[in-house]
């Protein structure tokens, strides 16, 4: 099947109507393009849920979303790159790429937005308020258009899967959503289409990020359960490379409540910085597996 470049909503309810009376099922990656290495392994993993023999479709979405970007953040230097990620949906084997303009899915008179409370308050939320109000929107809005089996999303934007996963609960969307572990740079910096946008300089204060994490892993592995004390250490670490610190958070992987100590499985750290300008952000789970 050749890719079919589709903008509108409407071309796509067309698609999903011919592909639901045929049974056959529908994987969505939903984007914001420039795709790297990490957006690959999305895609890999919804095929994956398509089985060798096809039969279904991979969808890829591609938008760079207004409404989750504050009024003094990127929006307007965020790294755009459509033909280029055009070509890289057909070397790929993407069946469908959605990429609308900004007018068709937010049109005039537009009034309607989605938030989950809780979530959307602490760590990135705290610090751009606003933000998963728009990312909550998008995704529901996608995944009311297209009706996937799957949705696939990265864990780098921990809170925000954490966050689909409870609006996909709790408004019964019935799509199953898979998380895909980070992909990483050789030297441990997340693949992130703002990596693009580091000068020289701050793409080496970047590492800095997996570097404590990493760290405080290894630390918990050899028995530290005292949160306060790897929290303290990191950002240390961080202050250190020359990171303007956002914060460091352990968190359980669910609600993201903080924890204290560290005791069980199902614990993440979570790490947000600034390199210049550019704001980066990693996790890992912790601790290490016995």
């Amino acid at each position: 099947m050749s890719l079919s470049f589709l903008t509108t909503a409407a071309q796509v309810r067309t698609r999903v109507a011919a592909l639901a009376a045929q049974g056959r099922p529908l994987a969505l990656v939903p984007t914001m393009g420039c795709l790297h290495a990490g957006h690959l392994a999305l895609v890999e993993a919804a095929k994956g849920r398509l089985g060798p023999e096809g039969g279904g479709v991979a969808a890829l979405s591609l938008f760079v979303n207004p409404l989750q970007f504050g009024p003094h953040e990127d929006f307007g230097r965020y790294p755009r790159q459509l033909e280029e990620d055009r070509g890289v949906c057909e070397r790929v084997g993407i069946d469908w790429l959605y990429a609308p303009p900004a007018q068709e899915v937010y049109p005039p008179g537009f009034q309607t937005y989605v938030s989950c409370e809780a979530l959307s308050l602490p760590l990135c939320g705290q610090s751009r308020p606003g933000h998963f109000r728009g990312v909550a929107t998008v995704v529901c809005k996608l995944l009311a258009l297209f009706r996937p089996r799957w949705a696939v999303f990265g864990e780098k934007d921990f809170q925000q899967l954490c966050l689909i996963r409870a609006l996909n609960r709790d408004l019964d969307l019935g799509v199953e959503i898979v998380g895909v572990p980070i992909i990483r740079e050789a030297d441990g910096l997340a693949l992130s289409s703002r990596n693009k946008l580091l000068s020289a300089t701050e793409r080496r204060q970047a590492t800095a990020l997996f570097r404590v994490l990493s760290t405080a892993r290894q630390r918990c592995c050899e028995g530290e359960r005292r949160a306060w004390v790897l929290k303290e250490e990191a950002e240390r670490g961080l202050l250190e490379a020359g990171i303007r610190m956002d914060y460091v958070a352990i968190v359980d992987e669910v609600g993201l409540a903080p924890v204290e100590p560290i005791e069980g499985r199902g614990i993440r750290m979570l790490v947000a910085g600034f390199a210049g300008g550019i704001r980066l952000i990693d996790n890992i789970a912790l601790p290490c597996p016995d």
